[in-house]
């Protein structure tokens, strides 16, 4: 009993299947959708704000201004200045209190185990 063996390199069409165009097609779809999204990301993170001032700005420091001769020189305005001598009202007192306790550090104070490794942990 022999079988008969296919002709090899010719499909059963009888031809093969040209997927050059759907290929080309798939990957500059998947081009734009990752231009897309990288851009969705960056308008989302707020990359491209330096771009777009909001002109909502209630007043203007010019003193401040980055591009300014010598930053700081110059006084702003009257509107934007704060008055130093004005009384703090009874509600932001505490807000204001200067913090008091111990200063945060990396280092652990004397006795205490910088880790808690054991067989009981």
């Amino acid at each position: 009993m022999t079988q008969k063996s296919k002709p090899k390199g010719k499909s059963k069409r009888g031809y093969k299947p040209d997927h050059h165009r759907r290929d080309r097609a798939i990957a500059a779809a998947g081009l734009i959708g990752a231009v897309a999204a990288g851009i969705g990301a960056a308008l989302k993170f707020g990359w491209f704000d330096r771009y777009f001032p909001a002109d909502d700005a209630e007043h203007a420091a010019p003193d401040l201004a980055a591009d300014a001769p010598t930053p700081g020189t110059t006084r702003a305005p009257e509107a934007f200045r704060p008055d130093p001598t004005a009384p703090v009202p009874e509600s932001e007192r505490e807000s204001l209190r200067p913090a008091t306790g111990p200063a945060p550090t990396l280092a652990a104070t004397r006795g205490e185990m910088a880790n808690q490794t054991g067989a009981a942990n």
